[in-house]
């Protein structure tokens, strides 16, 4: 059987614990990469996942748990996480806060929540891991958002940061060339955010050319590319959308 080319190599991803995180983890796994995976109160679903993944690799996966609105703690973060081989390839800003803002209630305490874990987190995640990254001629994946383009209605410091977020992985690709590759990826409808009703559901898939929503595989596959096929590809931001970012 013909090694990966992702064997031996180590990733921290934030936010790993379930949803899409959880499924990058798999991926990454499966591939023969080491993982520290980040979480901050979901330490019971970490745990499941982390005994999940260690019953096909034993000592291949580590716990970290992190508020990543401390910013004084995501130095030692990344420390941690590249003690765990003694390496860092990947660091994957998956972890994000999402829910609406509308302009007239909109608080800065809630701002400064969505930027910290939007935008705030991934900078200075990226600033503590360029020199490991450096080494290794490692990559960093964003998760950014279609939204990140063209607003999400009732959503604007969300809509901002994620724009922001965008900026943040051409600029990190400028500044941390050669050695480090920056991309990003942009989900659509992959899953449905808790409360939402079927007719809004049926509306943005009316708005989706392949008229359907996507899975977490769909993320975690476009990283997988991104990593092992993707070597000249860097600052570019992939929308896995269905197709529905043509509407926006």
């Amino acid at each position: 059987m013909t090694q990966s080319p992702l064997s031996g190599k180590c990733a921290l991803i934030t936010g790993a614990a379930k949803r899409i995180g959880a499924e990058i983890a798999r991926s990454l796994h499966d591939q023969g990469m080491d993982l520290v995976l980040h979480y901050h109160r979901s330490a019971e679903a970490a745990g499941q996942l982390q005994r999940e993944l260690q019953q096909r690799r034993p000592s291949s996966v580590r716990l970290l748990s992190s508020d990543l609105s401390e910013t004084q703690q995501l130095e030692a973060l990344v420390a941690d996480a590249a003690a765990f081989k003694g390496r860092l390839d990947l660091l994957v800003n998956n972890a994000s806060v999402f829910y609406p803002t509308p302009l007239q209630t909109a608080s800065e305490t809630q701002w400064d929540e969505l930027f910290a874990s939007n935008l705030k987190a991934p900078f200075f995640l990226a600033q503590a891991a360029a020199p490991w990254l450096s080494e290794s001629r490692g990559s960093i994946i964003n998760l950014v958002d279609i939204y990140a383009e063209r607003p999400l209605k009732a959503h604007p410091i969300y809509s901002i940061a994620k724009a922001g977020n965008a900026m943040l992985v051409k600029s990190l690709a400028v500044e941390l060339g050669p050695q480090v590759r920056v991309n990003g990826i942009a989900p659509g409808a992959i899953l449905w955010p808790d409360g939402m009703d079927e007719s809004k559901q049926s509306a943005i898939l009316e708005q989706t050319p392949l008229r359907r929503i996507g899975c977490p595989k769909d993320i975690a596959e476009t990283v997988l590319f991104l990593l092992r096929d993707g070597c000249y590809i860097t600052g570019q931001i992939i929308n896995v959308d269905g197709g529905r970012s043509l509407f926006l």
